[in-house]
């Protein structure tokens, strides 16, 4: 009995093992095995997706990658790639979609990505690469120049810098190529592929002249902009002189006699070593070339008619295939592919279009200039803020103004109407401690601001400038003045028109002709997401330091306290981040005392520390920091009356 009863467990416990087996056995069938194509997608998604904004659903029993958001298949390889405005926030990893060797288009363009651009020289299939708008940072990918069937390329708005390589002027299937609004230095390639169309280099540090090809000819100023060192017949600027740099139609000079005596057959024509008795014979043969010249200027002509006929015809109709000739799902792609390059011609043209529009001033005034006149300005960079980029432009009628370009990125929450809106409603404040806003552009994308130009630099400059000319703080006199424009300045804004500043800031006081401070950069922090500027970390009050909480008149009141007391110490506002308990002590090791002025400079350290509490309930308004400004004002006359010194520096 009891040898039964363990036959039947032993038996039991091998039908049990087989049965586990099997189910392994099973499991790692059902189990499935992942293709290349998509582990390179989930590596990219692991490197750039800090969001977690890409939903790629894996399961054990069936993923199909071809069926994810923005990927196309054709039998089963990834030839499309297209993840547009996702806010990913992270890197583009190498060795991820790079190994995408039937990759034809890779779009990722509006998103967050920083980083440099890896290595893409894998994709050896790729026509269409956009990785606009983002924060690509590093040089110019040099993998691109070797991406010969690469037809459209888009880099622009990033933070790319170095040289645009030379070779790049051997990709001669390229039709569509922006590289505007980097970094990027040295001269311009000399592009002449008989394929391209769209072209812009606009708004980078490039130098030196334009060089004159039959392809870059066919490009206006606009595309060559903004660029303070560039020169060249297309701009109309001579490479040793100072005229302008922008020019809306290039207008080509004409050559002297002695290039065109170069220009015909390398015949040398010296006018003063002839005699008379020659002039008629050179008179024949020069009118017998200039025929010939003109009879080949026409047959030139009717050429490029019939070469441009086959480009357009070459751009509609579909490009060599690749591996799969025959296949409906590549055929269905690449007809896809010609309709997003048609597209962002399309796209392109109106952005063009829109450029060739006017301006929009503000306040009812009347125009002054257009944005034609505006783009032929020399333009020289002030810097780059947190919300864009700034220029001072010189017109043909020696206008100066200041341009700040918004970055269409950031500010991309923003609508037309919107911002139109909010324009119209900064536009009309005026006041004389306000840098004016005299007008505004807006198309696709662009956005540009319009202001007066204040010739005397920043506040932060005057603070933090020169130290070897400057070792010690402003004097409180002067810290008293500043103060009081600034606060003027500010309470008009919260009072006149309920707006508020948002980004207060020492780069965002300038002095006027004066000298007096002038706000500037107010009321556009609502047109964007976040300010992420490190620059404006330590004037932000403890209540908007959290991802997310908007600015408020506090919080302006907190950055001016902040702004107070970088006058009095002549320390930068992050050294000012945690204040220390025995201000005055602290200030007072910053300053050297002079006649009677440490009472002054507490008063102005009490106004500070109210303006900079913590909880932003205890802080005054600026109408209240106006009033204790005039209280100290008055004490310093009543101080100096009783003192009878006849020194009156307030009246």
């Amino acid at each position: 009995m009891l040898k039964n009863l363990f036959i039947t467990l032993f038996l039991l416990s091998l039908f049990t093992a087989t049965l586990s087996s099997s189910s392994s056995v099973s499991n790692k069938k059902n189990a499935q095995v992942l293709p290349n194509d998509a582990l390179s997608i989930l590596s990219f998604k692991s490197t750039s997706d800090l969001n977690n904004n890409l939903h790629f659903h894996v399961n054990n029993r069936s993923t199909n990658h071809c069926q994810w958001v923005g990927v196309k298949c054709a039998q089963g390889r990834v030839v499309r790639f297209v993840i547009e405005g996702f806010n990913l926030g992270g890197y583009f990893g190498f060795n991820t979609l790079t190994r995408l060797d039937q990759l034809r288009v890779l779009s990722l363009r509006n998103n967050s990505l920083t980083g440099p651009i890896p290595d893409l020289s894998g994709l050896v299939n790729l026509k269409s690469l956009f990785l606009h708008h983002n924060s690509f940072s590093g040089v110019f990918p040099p993998s691109i120049v070797s991406l010969h069937r690469l037809r459209t390329l888009d880099l622009s708005y990033n933070n790319l810098s170095g040289l645009i390589p030379p070779k790049i002027t051997g990709l001669d299937r390229l039709y569509y190529l922006r590289l505007e609004w980097n970094h990027f230095n040295g001269s311009v390639p000399p592009f002449n592929q008989s394929s391209l169309q769209i072209f812009n280099v606009s708004g980078n540090n490039l130098a030196g002249p334009i060089p004159i090809t039959a392809a870059l000819s066919r490009f206006r100023s606009s595309s060559f902009s903004w660029n303070p060192a560039l020169c060249g017949e297309m701009l109309n600027k001579d490479c040793h002189s100072n005229a302008p740099f922008f020019r809306s139609s290039p207008i080509a000079p004409e050559p002297s006699e002695s290039d065109q005596s170069q220009q015909l057959s390398g015949l040398l024509l010296p006018s003063s070593s002839f005699s008379h008795k020659h002039k008629k014979p050179i008179l024949i043969i020069g009118v017998s070339i200039a025929a010939l010249v003109f009879l080949g200027s026409i047959l030139v002509f009717l050429l490029g008619i019939k070469r441009r006929s086959k480009q357009r015809v070459s751009v509609s109709s579909p490009p060599e295939l690749v591996n799969y000739p025959n296949d409906d799902g590549v055929i269905m792609i690449v007809e896809e592919d010609n309709e997003l390059l048609q597209t962002k011609v399309k796209e392109m043209q109106k952005i063009q279009l829109g450029k060739s529009g006017n301006l929009i001033f503000c306040a009812g005034e009347n125009q002054v200039y257009s944005l034609e006149q505006l783009m032929r300005a020399s333009a020289e960079m002030l810097g780059r803020g947190s919300i864009g980029t700034t220029y001072k432009a010189v017109l043909d009628n020696q206008l100066i103004v200041t341009v700040k370009r918004l970055d269409v990125v950031k500010t991309s929450k923003t609508s037309k109407e919107m911002f139109e809106h909010h324009m119209e409603s900064v536009g009309v404040l005026r006041h004389p401690n306000l840098v004016p806003l005299r007008a505004y552009f807006q198309a696709k994308d662009e956005k540009l601001l319009i202001y007066d130009y204040q010739p005397n630099g920043s506040l932060f400059s005057l603070i933090h400038g020169s130290r070897s000319t400057r070792s010690k703080p402003l004097h409180w006199t002067s810290c008293l003045k500043i103060a009081e424009d600034v606060a003027q300045g500010l309470s008009y804004v919260h009072q006149a028109s309920r707006l508020l500043h948002g980004n207060l800031k020492s780069s965002n006081v300038l002095l006027g002709a004066d000298f007096e401070a002038c706000l500037t950069d107010y009321c556009l922090s609502v047109l964007a997401d976040s300010l992420d500027d490190p620059d404006s970390a330590g004037y932000k009050a403890p209540e908007i330091r959290n991802a997310g909480s908007q600015p408020t008149t506090k919080s302006d009141v907190y950055a001016f306290g902040i702004l107070l007391l970088e006058l009095l110490t002549g320390k930068p506002a992050l050294n000012l981040y945690h204040l220390p308990t025995d201000l005055q002590n602290w200030v007072g090791a910053e300053r050297e005392f002079e006649g009677g002025d440490e009472n002054r400079l507490w008063m102005l350290l009490e106004l500070a520390t109210a303006c900079s509490k913590t909880s932003p309930e205890q802080r005054p308004s600026m109408w209240q920091v106006i009033k204790m400004i005039q209280e100290i004002k008055e004490n310093v006359v009543r101080e100096d009356s009783e003192s009878m010194n006849p020194t009156n520096r307030f009246p």
